[in-house]
C-alpha cells in the first residue's frame, strides 16, 4: 500500500519539475533567437549619373558634437538626425539650430529612452532591450511624442538603440506607422572608431549608401573622422539626401 501511495505523491511534483524546465527552454530559445540588423540603400534614380547618399546621425543621449553641427552648416549637407527624448531635453541649443534649417535637417525617432527595440528579455552591446511588446511601444510612441513636442513635424522613420530588432518587434513598429531605418555603411563603430578609420569607412560610401554614425560624443575622436569623411565625399561630387527626400528600401520587412 505505502509504495502506490508514494508514486501518486510524486506524480505532481515530476509534473511541476517538467512544467518548470520547459518554460526554462522556451525563455531560452526565445533569448537565443537572431535579433535583425537591417540595411536600407537608396533606390538608384533614373537618369542620374551624379551619385546620391543619405547620411544618418544618431543623437542617442549626451551632448552634441558641435564639430560635425557646424561642418554640416557651413557645408550644406543635409543630414536625417534620429534623436532620442533623454538627447532632446539636453540640448535645445542645437534644436534650434536644426529647425533654423529645415532644407538640411529632417528630424526622426529614435525612442523614448534609447532602449533597443527587442520584445524579449536580453542585452545588446551591455544595453537592456524593453523586453516585452508594450516596452517596445512605449519606446517608439515616447520618442515620436518628445519630437512632438518640439514642434516639429510627426516623425516618419524610427531606428532603434543599437539599430538591433526582433523582427516581432519590426513588425509592430510597421504596424505603428513607422518604416524602419537601418544602414549600409556603419561609419564610426557606435562613436568608438578613431578619426582616420571613421573618415576611411565614409568616404568609401557609394552612390545609394545609407551612413550611420552618431552626433552627440563630442568628445570622441571618430567625430573628427565623420567631417574628413564627408567632406572628401562632397570633394568627388556626390550629392547628400535626407531619408524624407529619397526613396529608401530595406531588406527584412522595414520599409515595404
Amino acid at each position: 500500500m505505502t509504495a502506490p501511495i508514494l508514486r501518486q505523491d510524486r506524480h505532481p511534483l515530476q509534473k511541476l519539475f517538467c512544467a518548470l524546465a520547459l518554460s526554462i527552454v522556451a525563455v531560452s530559445s526565445a533569448q537565443a533567437a537572431p535579433l535583425v540588423e537591417p540595411a536600407l540603400h537608396l533606390k538608384a534614380e533614373d537618369g542620374s549619373s551624379v551619385g546620391r547618399v543619405a547620411l544618418t546621425l544618431d543623437a542617442c543621449g549626451g551632448q552634441t558634437d558641435t564639430r560635425i553641427l557646424s561642418a554640416l552648416v557651413e557645408n550644406r549637407i543635409p543630414a536625417t538626425i534620429f534623436v532620442t527624448g533623454i538627447w532632446l531635453k539636453r540640448n535645445a541649443a542645437a534644436v534650434e539650430i536644426m529647425r533654423a534649417h529645415p532644407d538640411l535637417f529632417e528630424l526622426e525617432n529614435h525612442g523614448g529612452r534609447h532602449i533597443p527595440a527587442v520584445d524579449t528579455p536580453r542585452k545588446i552591446y551591455g544595453i537592456r532591450s524593453a523586453g516585452s511588446p508594450e516596452a517596445v511601444q512605449a519606446e517608439v510612441e515616447s520618442g515620436a511624442a518628445a519630437l512632438a513636442g518640439t514642434g516639429e513635424p510627426a516623425p516618419k522613420w524610427f531606428r532603434g538603440a543599437t539599430a538591433e530588432y526582433s523582427p516581432s518587434a519590426i513588425a509592430m513598429i510597421r504596424k505603428l506607422g513607422f518604416k524602419v531605418a537601418g544602414f549600409s555603411i556603419n561609419g564610426d563603430g557606435g562613436s568608438l572608431l578613431g578619426a582616420t578609420e571613421t573618415a576611411r569607412r565614409i568616404a568609401a560610401a557609394k552612390d545609394g549608401d545609407v551612413i550611420i554614425a552618431h552626433i552627440n560624443q563630442p568628445t570622441h575622436a571618430a567625430g573628427e573622422g565623420v567631417v574628413q569623411g564627408l567632406l572628401a565625399l562632397k570633394a568627388k561630387g556626390l550629392t547628400f539626401v535626407r531619408l524624407d527626400d529619397a526613396d529608401g528600401v530595406g531588406n527584412d520587412g522595414t520599409t515595404d
